[in-house]
This record gives C-alpha cells, sequence and structure tokens, in this order.
C-alpha cells in the first residue's frame, strides 16, 4: 500500500525535550542558598562598628562593607545563571521528513547566504573563499542558494580570491556531492587525514588526486598574490570587475563594487557536470570619511537589500568569513523547524553554535565557549529562544525588515525571485543595486533601528535578537552532534582579552539603553528570557566586586587584618562550602559537556582574568566614551600569526609578549596575591594557634588559590626566556604599582 504524504505532512518536523536528571542539580542550588544565608548573616551579625578607642576602625568597616556588597553582587549574578541554567532543552529534527512535506525538495525555500569580511591581512583571502566554497556547496538544490561576500576591506586581492573560488567550485561542488563529502571546505578537507583520505576505489581515488591538485595550485596563485599585496596587471585583464578598483582611493573612501560573479539564472552557469551553480555575488559597499558606516551591522543592512533584489530568498544564513561549513547538511536541519506545520510560522532564527577547529587539547584561553554553547544557550531556549550571536543563524528575511510577528498569519513561506522572469541583465542588476549600497541610502531611514541589523552597539547580534523577539517573534538554537560551523578562535591572550573587551563593552551599553531587557521587554517577551540576557549583560559589571576580592583580602593580610571567620565554626564552614561547591559543580558541569580537567582550570584562570582585565576596561571605555572623549571603534581579531606564536600555542604556553595595561594590571594582581600568600603563611606558621582557630586560614587559602591559578604570570616573570614571556617594562611597573598599594595600606 502506498505511503499517505497527507498523514506525513502533519508529523512535526522537530521535537523538543528538556534536560533529564535535575533533581540533583535542584538539591544542590537548595544547599547553595543555605551556605550564601549563612554568609550573609556573619557579615551583618560581626560588621566591625567603630569605636573611639579602635585606630582605623571606620577603614575596616567600609572594606567589610565592600565585601558584603561584592557577595551580594556574587549572589545576583549567581541568580541570574540559575534562571538561564534552571531547565534546558534539547532539539533533534527529522529531516528525511522535509522531503514528505505540503513543500517537497523541489519547493525548499531559496537561502541567501551571507559572508562577511572587513581586512585582508586580519582575515586571508584563502580563508575567506575556503567559507565560501563550503557553503556553495550545501546538500541542497543549488540553483536555490545564493552566497554573497561582504568585503568590507574593498580588496582587490580578497576579489581576485573569489574569482579563483568560483572556477574552483566548478569541479569541487560535483566532487562533493559524489562523494559526500565533509567538510565541505577544501582546506579544512584536505588537512583532516581522516576525512581527506582517498577511498580504495579508483574513480575516488583518481578525482581526489585530481581535485587536489587543482585545489593547491589555486591556493599558490591566491597566496602567492596575497604575498606581494596587489594584483598583477596580466591577472586585472582577465575580468572587468578590476576596472573598479582603479578609483578607488581607500578601502575607507570608495564607491559601491558589485560583481555578480555567478549569475544563478544563466543556464550557462553550471558545473563540469552539467549542474546548476549557486549564485555568487562579490559586495564592497561605498564608504566615505564624512559618512559613518556601523562596522557589520552596516555591511549586513546592505546585504540584505541588494540580496532582495537580486535573488529575495525568504531564509538568510549569515556567518563570519571564518566560520566555514562543517556540516553540508545544515540548511535541511534549519528547515525542519521553519516549515514545521505547527511552530515553524512563529520562529524567526535558528542559531547554531560557534565552535572552533584550532583549540588546543586543554582550550588553554578558554576559546570554545564550551559552557555557553553547550549550556547557556540551551537554557536562553526553553526560557523563550537564545539571543542571536552574530554568526551561524538562519534568519527569516521578513523579521530582519522590522516586521512585527502576527500569530494569525500562518502562510508559507514566499520565495518568489524578484527578477526571475523580468529578463534583467546581471549587468543592469549590478547597476540597480550600486544604490541600494551607497552610503545616502539609509538617511532618513529606518534602516539600523527599526529595520534590519542594530546601530550604536558593538554586538549588534545581541541587541538584534532582543529586538526581534520583542516584536513577537520566536527563535530556536539547535546543536547538532557534528557541528554546523566551525571557526578560528584567539591564540594570544592579547587576542582573547581584547575580544571579550569589546564584547563586555557592548553588552554594557544595551544594559544602560532604552534597550534594557527588563523595560525595553517589559510585557513583550518572557521574564525568565528579559533576564537570561542578564548573564551577559552584566559581565562587565562583574569586574568591580572581582577586583575588590582580589586585593583587598591580600593587602590586609599584610596589615594582619582578618576578613573571614574561623574554619571551626559554621560561619567559616559556610565560606568553604559556597566556594569549593561552587568549584566543584562547575568542574563537573565542564566534565560533563566534554571537557578536561586541565581545561577546567584554564577555564577558572581565564574567568579571572577577564574580569580583572578586559570587563574593567570595558567600563572605562565606556565611560569615557559617554564623556566625549573617543568614537565607537571595531577591532577585527587577527587570524594569523607568527609561525613561533603558533607553536607556543600548541604547547599550551600562554602568550604575553607584548606591553598592554592589561597584562601590567594582571602581573600587578599576581604579584600582590604572592606577597600576601608568603604573610599569610607567615602568620600561620609563626602562632601557637591551630589551624582551625587561626583567623587567617580562608584568607591565606584565598591568597593561595589565586596563586596557583597566577602560576603562568609567575614563568612569564621568573622562568621563560622565549618571546612569549613577559616583557620587562611591564614586570618594572607592576613591581612599583605593587610596592606603591603595600605601603598605603601597611602604613
Amino acid at each position: 500500500m502506498g505511503k499517505n504524504h497527507g498523514d506525513d505532512d502533519d508529523l512535526p518536523l522537530f521535537e523538543t525535550k528538556s534536560a533529564q536528571r535535575r533533581t540533583q542539580f535542584r538539591l544542590f542550588v537548595g544547599t547553595m542558598l543555605v551556605g550564601i544565608f549563612s554568609i550573609f548573616v556573619y557579615r551583618l551579625r560581626y560588621m566591625p562598628f567603630p569605636t573611639k578607642e579602635e585606630e582605623g576602625a571606620v577603614v575596616i568597616l567600609l572594606v567589610w562593607i565592600g565585601l558584603f556588597v561584592s557577595e551580594l553582587w556574587f549572589t545576583l549574578y549567581w541568580f541570574v545563571t540559575l534562571v538561564v541554567r534552571w531547565n534546558p532543552v534539547y532539539r533533534h529534527t527529522f529531516k528525511d521528513r522535509l522531503i514528505h512535506t505540503r513543500y517537497g525538495e523541489k519547493d525548499l525555500p531559496r537561502v541567501d547566504i551571507f559572508v562577511c569580511t572587513a581586512d585582508p591581512k586580519a582575515e586571508p583571502p584563502l580563508m575567506v573563499v575556503n567559507t565560501v566554497l563550503s557553503v556553495m556547496a550545501y546538500d541542497y538544490p543549488p540553483h536555490k542558494l545564493s552566497v554573497y561576500l561582504s568585503d568590507d576591506g574593498a580588496s582587490e586581492l580578497t576579489f581576485y580570491a573569489l574569482l579563483e573560488a568560483s572556477e574552483f567550485s566548478k569541479k569541487w561542488l560535483p566532487f562533493c556531492n559524489k562523494f559526500k563529502v565533509e567538510p565541505r571546505s577544501p582546506e579544512a578537507y584536505f588537512t583532516n587525514n581522516k576525512a581527506s583520505q582517498p577511498l580504495d576505489v579508483d574513480d575516488h581515488r583518481d578525482q581526489w588526486t585530481s581535485i587536489k591538485r587543482l585545489y593547491e595550485d589555486m591556493k599558490t596563485r591566491i597566496e602567492s598574490a596575497t604575498k606581494v599585496g596587489k594584483i598583477s596587471e596580466m591577472l586585472r585583464r582577465t575580468h572587468k570587475g578590476f576596472l573598479d578598483w582603479d578609483s578607488v582611493s581607500s578601502k575607507r573612501d570608495h564607491h559601491t563594487i558589485i560583481q555578480i560573479i555567478i549569475d544563478g539564472r544563466d543556464p550557462k552557469a553550471v558545473d563540469i557536470d552539467g549542474h546548476a551553480l549557486p549564485t555568487l555575488v562579490y559586495l564592497a559597499r561605498e564608504k566615505r570619511p564624512q559618512y559613518h558606516h556601523n562596522f557589520k551591522a552596516g555591511a549586513m543592512n546592505s546585504l540584505i537589500r541588494v540580496s532582495a533584489q537580486i535573488s529575495n530568498a525568504p531564509i538568510i544564513l549569515n556567518v563570519d568569513c571564518d566560520m566555514y561549513s562543517n556540516y553540508s547538511e545544515s540548511v535541511r536541519d534549519a528547515m525542519c523547524f521553519f516549515l514545521d506545520k505547527e511552530k515553524g510560522h512563529e520562529i524567526a532564527y535558528i542559531q547554531f553554535p560557534q565552535a572552533f577547529e584550532n583549540l588546543t587539547e586543554n582550550d588553554i584561553y578558554s576559546g570554545s565557549l564550551r559552557l555557553i554553547m553547550e549550556v547557556d544557550l540551551r537554557g536562553f531556549d526553553s526560557n523563550g529562544g537564545p539571543c542571536y550571536i552574530g554568526t551561524g543563524c538562519f534568519h527569516r528575511r521578513e523579521s530582519l525588515s522590522g516586521k512585527k510577528y502576527e500569530a494569525s498569519n500562518k502562510v508559507l513561506l514566499e520565495w518568489k525571485r524578484k527578477n526571475e522572469d523580468k529578463g534583467i541583465s546581471a549587468e543592469a542588476l549590478e547597476e540597480t543595486c550600486k544604490l541600494l549600497a551607497s552610503c545616502t541610502y539609509e538617511e532618513n531611514t529606518s534602516w539600523g533601528k527599526e529595520m534590519g541589523v542594530m546601530y550604536g552597539c558593538a554586538v549588534e547580534d545581541i541587541l538584534t535578537g532582543l529586538v526581534i523577539q520583542c516584536r513577537g517573534w520566536k527563535s530556536v538554537y539547535y546543536n547538532p552532534i557534528r557541528k554546523a560551523f566551525l571557526g578560528v578562535a584567539p591564540i594570544t591572550l592579547q587576542q582573547a582579552l581584547v575580544q571579550h573587551k569589546r564584547w563586555g563593552e557592548g553588552n554594557l551599553q544595551i544594559f544602560l539603553s532604552k534597550y534594557c531587557p527588563l523595560t525595553y521587554g517589559y510585557k513583550k517577551i518572557p521574564l525568565r528570557l528579559q533576564l537570561s540576557y542578564f548573564i551577559s549583560l552584566l559581565w562587565s559589571l562583574n569586574c568591580f566586586a572581582s577586583l575588590y576580592y582580589v586585593i583587598v583580602p591580600s593587602l590586609f593580610l599584610l596589615k594582619g587584618i582578618s576578613l573571614f571567620p574561623q574554619i571551626s565554626n559554621i560561619w567559616g564552614l559556610s565560606f568553604l562550602y559556597v566556594f569549593f561547591g561552587n568549584r566543584v559543580y562547575s568542574l563537573g558541569e565542564l566534565l560533563m559537556c566534554g571537557g578536561t580537567y586541565w581545561e577546567w582550570l584554564n577555564y577558572q584562570r581565564m574567568w579571572l582574568f577577564k574580569r580583572t582585565t578586559s570587563y574593567f576596561f570595558s567600563v572605562l571605555d565606556h565611560v569615557i566614551r559617554l564623556l566625549g572623549f573617543t568614537d565607537a571603534t571595531f577591532i577585527v581579531t587577527a587570524k594569523v600569526v607568527d609561525d613561533d606564536v603558533s607553536e607556543r600555542y600548541e604547547r599550551e604556553l600562554i602568550e604575553f609578549g607584548t606591553t598592554s595595561p592589561m597584562f601590567t594590571i594582571l602581573t600587578t594582581l599576581a604579584l600582590l596575591n604572592a606577597l600576601g600568600l608568603i604573610w599569610g603563611l607567615k602568620r600561620l606558621v609563626f602562632t601557637d594557634q591551630s589551624l582551625v582557630l587561626n583567623p587567617f586560614v580562608l584568607q591565606a587559602s584565598l591568597c593561595a588559590l589565586l596563586v596557583f591559578i597566577n602560576m603562568p604570570i609567575y614563568q612569564a616573570i621568573f622562568l621563560r626566556k622565549d618571546k612569549g614571556r613577559l616583557p620587562n617594562s611591564v614586570i618594572y611597573q607592576s613591581i612599583m604599582l605593587t610596592l606603591v598599594a603595600c605601603s598605603i595600606v601597611v602604613c
């Protein structure tokens, strides 16, 4: 009996399951609440109110109050994390049901794919085109894919690399489809020994050898041009598009450059097997010094307008140029959500996690963002939908165009191509689109305010997702077993800290603006979702309590003043349980997510480093900007480094190597904690009291833990001789700052 597709049409295309074994977690939370309450009782009950006989008692009282306020802050932030982690959910798709829905294989919606790059030096053209090739090769009808590369660096090197990639794609896509290649980034495929070994079949072995040789030839040409830094006259004559660079003054002063490299409407745009190729478009939007270009948000909005004119797909995928597609069926996964009969019409975007291929065994800089991707975003999903994190996200075009969600509107996705049947040439389309990507197009419009990606924030992605959710749309987090996208994480400490400084400042901007979720999202999104956003919006403000707890106990050990109870009584046990209980739980959580013990230690270290430097400077910079002394900037994280830096990274040696105010702070704090520990041990050893009765045990233990976390800094000061050690200037500055701080307190 034949299968009834009408019945299949009613089957859900995805399912949602709540996390299991949450009882243990909630019991742990209950015991932690008891411990935290006991700490507050101790702080209030034993508050050292000054008397006339006690010298400096007012200072001690203020220090005590500071500790109490810091502990209140830590509790507040812990509560926010509880809201996010209380009931995470897991999603599963049924891709096999897609072709049996009312759409069918032939009627799947079109998809426009945006790849953004900004600097050919920080983001090498070869890396960019590998990402482009990986998304062109999706397991999806190719004539329904349109790939747009936004080049905010307006680099003819990037344009040349894209031309090379367009020719290579005619061989690469058939190879991928025939042999089910994964991943479909050529560089990733051929450097992955397990994935790229040719099968013991003559046809595959011969084609593998041929396609690898073609890729290596292309790679050599692109890298040679990149090394020279310009395109030769002979190469410039190969394509008319290079003429657009004749009038380019600089990457910040040029007209719109748009080239439809592969026109998907053209019957001649086929691969070597005669199958259609995806549309491929290069765009460098107009930039002029007198106009603010709004960084990546401005690039995205130009892409939204230009793509609407050329292909007008109802679904948009945006990826960063360093996040290549690692799973060819990701588009079909996304469609399972958008096309679901019951829930699909209300979904604005599907957020996939960020994952990285260049992490060390123990993730020395915590670049994996493991707990955010594996735990926090699942909690977001349960509370109302994940935030938008800027890459690896499938959007419904109408949600990005400012449209509000209407529950009664359950129409099918509209995917008609605007210029499909009008006979408009590629050249005419290019001319039309130049206006859409001009500097003046957005003047006196709602772009960046009510339409498209939001402006005025360093984390435009978070803000845009919040605004979309407040219009009534839902979002979904999908974390498949095989990661959908793989990128490049920072491989120096400076890069990691600067990246988090930008994120921290952007989140602080949202918190202090009219878009604060508690006010902007009031009665628009669930309270749990409003609170969930604070897990990142409060990152920067964590710096004050963290700095206080790192500095003050160490300084007052030098002065011989106890700030914590003895460990022999209930109050001391409360401090021990809350601190160590939380650390043990975080260790278990990371191990369950696939981490290692050493990765957990690195996570704790980076947690401390970011709170005492990145987030402190993000607050400082935001205050300076509010006072009007500086303008907003966007720093592209470099994706290329020296070989010796890479070698130290592989050996998991923390890279200092340069002078930085952040390194000065870290070194000063490390030296201060070391002095505090030395004096603390002296007070523990040279006394008649037993350890359980000694009032300095907890204080000295805190210093000991901080010293242990800071061990790489001491190595960089005293032991290391390589170029990644701390510069002498940083060491001397830190010694002076430490001595000044100690002399002020002791004297």
